[in-house]
């Protein structure tokens, strides 16, 4: 069975140093699962970056949007595929969002639950804390990669940084000092093109969970949706990462906001994806109440209005803004953020 990365955000290694960045766990099945051991982001304007809260961009391509989820009973598992392709699209942006729920949160939950998970457990998800590498450093930014004893897939993937390239890096972690610690800001896997973001946390809480991950390429299928890349390059001035396709190619995803109400990343490519997703989230849902996503809403192409449904109900849609989340806090992950993938745009980015 491939590796999965821990889902839930709380596990043992919460207690290392706080010097260092946590680290996830990696359990067994044929799903992906999270997990995010850093305790606490930076605060507000740590990169400088701030921008309004947005409802529906009102313009931009419209692309398709498939939902390939299936039912499952465990909570460890990503069961959750929503799917977005055109054969148009160049650019796009992903955002992070605090749930509508956010301010009247005052307990946090993060525990994995292993309820109904026949094929995986916490005794098989408990792996070797890995070896980690410093691979860029300097007074705004720490740059960490983390090679792990065995993953799901071979660690072919080499991740360039300036003049440095490093092989055998299953995790990269992106880490702002803020307050005199490095604190987590992306979590991104080259070996399978898996991302997950989220906001800074609001104050009241002074840390916050991942949720759904995303994957931004040429979608393929190898036990699990994935993306196939041979490099993952970051520049830390522009903030940029450069992915090159295994396909040919390249995609640019760069940081372009990040406040106590959303992480957004604008992504293009060098060419337009055709004949397979150029994107896809991957989230899990049981029930309502135990979910990373609950619900999904779509602006369908020259709607007025927003058409939203239950995320295992939906089906497909021609959509220029979709958001997935949930309205009512979950036993899971309750404050991992919502999710936004909108700004469509064709070459020279054309909208309609």
């Amino acid at each position: 069975m491939p590796y999965q990365q821990a889902r839930s955000t709380a596990w043992p290694y919460r207690a290392i140093c706080a010097a260092l960045p946590r680290v996830q766990q990696l359990p067994r099945g044929d799903l992906m699962v999270r997990s995010s051991l850093l305790p606490r982001l930076f605060a507000l304007g740590a990169l400088g970056f701030a921008g309004p809260a947005l409802s529906a961009t009102l313009d931009g391509l419209a692309v398709q949007v498939t939902n390939t989820s299936e039912p499952v009973l465990c909570a460890e598992k990503d069961n959750v595929a929503v799917n977005f392709a055109s054969p148009e699209v160049r650019s796009f942006r992903i955002e992070a969002v605090h749930p509508a729920y956010m301010g009247t949160l005052r307990q946090d939950r993060w525990e994995p639950d292993w309820t109904a998970c026949e094929d995986i457990s916490e005794e098989t998800s408990t792996k070797p804390h890995p070896t980690m590498h410093t691979l860029y450093e300097d007074d705004r930014i720490t740059i960490m990669g983390l090679s792990f004893s065995e993953f799901w897939r071979p660690a072919e993937t080499t991740v360039t940084i300036g003049d440095k390239i490093t092989r055998n890096i299953h995790l990269m972690q992106l880490l702002k000092k803020h307050n005199g610690k490095p604190e987590e800001v992306i979590a991104m896997y080259p070996g399978d093109g898996y991302w997950r973001i989220k906001p800074l946390p609001p104050q009241h809480l002074g840390w916050t969970a991942y949720g759904s991950s995303f994957i931004v390429g040429p979608v393929e299928f190898d036990q699990r949706p994935i993306a196939n890349l041979t490099d993952v390059a970051f520049d830390p001035k522009s903030m940029r990462f450069t992915l090159t396709l295994a396909k040919g190619g390249k995609a640019h995803v760069t940081v372009a906001d990040l406040n106590e109400e959303r992480m957004a990343l604008d992504v293009s490519f060098d060419e337009a994806i055709s004949g397979t997703p150029f994107a896809t989230l991957r989230s899990m849902y049981v029930t309502e109440f135990n979910a990373d996503v609950a619900r999904i809403a779509v602006r369908e192409e020259k709607a007025r209005s927003w058409r939203e449904d239950m995320i295992m109900n939906f089906r497909d849609a021609t959509a220029t803004d979709a958001w997935m989340g949930r309205l009512v806090p979950s036993r899971h992950n309750t404050s991992a953020p919502d999710m936004m993938f909108n700004h469509f745009r064709g070459q020279q980015g054309a909208s309609r």
